[in-house]
């Protein structure tokens, strides 16, 4: 049994038909053993607007 792996962590804005596009090619996908999609509230919105500005700003 496996006991590590790969995480990646996508931030998109798209239509709902978009997603499931998405979706779709991910069940597809042998590589892709999970996936979990989940649309953000308000208050996780404006904490991941911080982050992509610390993180740009560290990479200045």
């Amino acid at each position: 049994k496996k006991k590590s792996g790969f995480y990646h962590l996508f931030e998109y804005k798209v239509t709902g038909e978009a997603i499931s596009n998405f979706e779709l090619e991910f069940r597809r996908d042998d590589s892709v053993m999970r996936y979990l999609t989940v649309k953000l509230d308000k208050h996780a919105a404006a904490w991941a607007e911080k982050r992509r500005a610390r993180v740009a700003s560290a990479k200045k």
